[in-house]
């Protein structure tokens, strides 16, 4: 069979940990369980998997925390796992670097649907990585080499999640963009008609870089149509 990498998956729930690993296993991919928050940074150093399956929940140290954490060092795709349909959830797993998420109950072939697409999605940004490409627009520069954003010099911290959307709105500034585009162009898949996340970071940048959220002038959703960044606002 062949191996289409390695997975780490930290689950502290062991039966679904022992479920979710063995289908993996049948679809192709090494997988490897940590059960505890706490271990998972040194794992992750030995293994140097390919994506990792991070779970909100977990003792000895919050998912939240470990991703964070993760991210100093470790930029391959994260999707985390929650058990709760809470939007907090959410907007600090994307926050803190999170690649996407998925809500429990696990659904075998949506997990491997998001796990796909997000190998994908790296593989294509790996493949890349040597064009050298400086994009601006008025005061916000993006680096797409080194993924550092800009305003006025001033290098502004930002998740890889809020990273990946931002350089593609200002990649097609004056344009306005699908939903489904976005989808596809910042986590590999499709928009499956329920996935919040876009509109999470969407609001996450206008924060970030004040933007009225309730006049925005720098990103704004064009109804029934997508996404727009206004060049001359930046």
């Amino acid at each position: 069979m062949d191996n289409y990498g390695t997975i780490l998956l930290v689950e502290d729930d062991s039966s679904l940990a022992q479920w979710v690993a063995e289908y993996l296993t049948e679809q192709g991919y090494t997988t490897q369980i940590c059960s505890r928050g706490d271990q998972v940074v040194t794992d992750v150093k030995k293994l140097n998997p390919d994506l990792i399956l991070l779970d909100v929940m977990l003792p000895g140290q919050d998912g939240i925390s470990v991703c964070r954490e993760l991210r100093q060092f470790y930029m391959r795709p994260i999707i985390m796992l929650t058990a709760r349909d809470d939007e907090m959830d959410e907007v600090i797993g994307l926050e803190v670097g999170a690649s996407d998420y998925i809500m429990k109950p696990v659904r075998p072939r949506a997990l491997l649907a998001r796990i796909k697409a997000a190998l994908r999605l790296n593989n294509d940004s790996v493949e890349h990585k040597d064009k050298d490409k400086i994009i601006e627009v008025g005061a916000l520069k993006i680096d797409t080499q080194a993924r550092n954003v800009f305003i006025n010099n001033v290098e502004q911290p930002i998740s890889s999640a809020e990273y990946l959307l931002l350089q593609y709105l200002a990649a097609n500034a004056g344009q306005v963009v699908s939903r489904d585009a976005v989808f596809k162009a910042t986590k590999g898949r499709e928009y499956d008609g329920l996935d919040r996340s876009v509109d999470v970071l969407i609001s996450a940048l206008r924060k970030k870089f004040n933007d009225d959220p309730q006049h925005p002038e720098k990103i704004k959703t064009i109804w029934g149509r997508g996404y727009l960044l206004v060049a001359s606002a930046w």
